[in-house]
């Protein structure tokens, strides 16, 4: 599914959280594994200042020295990974190598060195996010850290559904899970009718509201049944909702699943490729707790540029 999976790492432990995570992954999916760590110019000490080729060089083997090490922990326990360093901005080399290398998933923790925030995802990782047409998995690194390398097996994965074709392209990584002893929990929420008014609905109104959310709810019940089937039949559990907000519904029912794994679409029912993600993924990204992995369904050439990327290619910028 994955031929080659991206790891940037930027020598912090709170990157280091996404290594279970790698070594889970890759034991279920034989897929190329690659290290990068970008030497930013920001890196250097003073800032802006003249680069010093001396420094430059001790900065160049002192990364690779990391990334060797953590290459040698990951060989330990089966997993085989390259390295490689490059120069530049972190957020557009990142983007660029997944370009230039055919990268079809990267693991990203939510923060970095510049230490955790208020906010649920450093600068970095909500830039790589704006623009990445690839899948993607962000690791929370406010949440406890899995001590053992190896040691890391997703008990519970929660896969949100909403009955289109695209969210149904994660179902062949949702039988790899299963396969791998993972529990998958089947969502998908009847969302009321909005009726936005000024003055309460009527009776009528409110009855009409409640036939469509019964009409809705048996075809969701049959629909969750047709995937169910799909799929190993002691791995599946499957949770149908009734809500006036889809989002916020799932959300809950992550926390009150304790779901180990969130896995969605990229896309959903619109089908919208304006952006490389839904709202529905954007939302869980910003607010969401529990690992993320986003699976883009769409091909980067169907996805359009913004107008700030069309500017700035204009000026020379990438």
């Amino acid at each position: 599914m994955f031929e080659r999976i991206l790891v940037p790492l930027d020598r912090s432990l709170l990157a280091e959280c996404v290594l279970p995570h790698v070594v889970a992954l890759a034991r279920s999916l034989d897929s190329q594994l690659m290290l990068l760590h970008v030497l930013s110019p920001s890196d250097r000490q003073g800032g802006l200042r003249a680069v010093d080729p001396l420094e430059s060089q001790l900065r160049r083997a002192e990364a690779e020295s990391y990334l060797e090490g953590v290459r040698a922990r990951l060989q330990e326990v089966g997993v085989v990974a390259q390295t490689k360093v490059i120069d530049g901005d972190a957020a557009e080399q990142i983007l660029t190598f997944a370009r230039e290398n055919q990268i079809g998933l990267a693991i990203l923790s939510s923060h970095g060195r510049s230490g955790l925030s208020g906010w649920n995802v450093s600068s970095v990782v909500q830039k790589v996010i704006m623009r990445a047409p690839i899948s993607l998995m962000i690791v929370r690194a406010y949440q406890p850290a899995q001590p053992d390398l190896a040691g890391l097996r997703y008990r519970r994965v929660m896969v949100p559904l909403d009955g289109s074709p695209r969210a149904e392209s994660v179902l062949p990584l949702v039988i790899t899970l299963a396969r791998a002893e993972a529990q998958i929990v089947l969502a998908h929420v009847v969302q009321r009718p909005q009726m936005p008014r000024r003055t309460p609905p009527s009776q009528e109104d409110s009855d009409l509201a409640d036939r469509i959310v019964e009409r809705n709810r048996s075809e969701a019940e049959q629909y969750l049944e047709t995937v169910r089937v799909q799929l190993p039949p002691a791995a599946v559990e499957t949770r149908l909702l009734i809500s006036n907000h889809a989002a916020v519904a799932l959300h809950e029912l992550a926390e009150q699943e304790d779901a180990d794994l969130v896995l969605l679409c990229a896309h959903g029912y619109s089908g919208e490729l304006r952006w490389p993600y839904g709202g529905l993924a954007v939302g869980f990204v910003a607010y969401g707790s529990s690992p993320l992995l986003i699976f883009q369904d769409a091909p980067a050439r169907e996805i359009a540029p913004t107008p700030a990327e069309v500017a700035a290619q204009k000026n020379g910028r990438p």
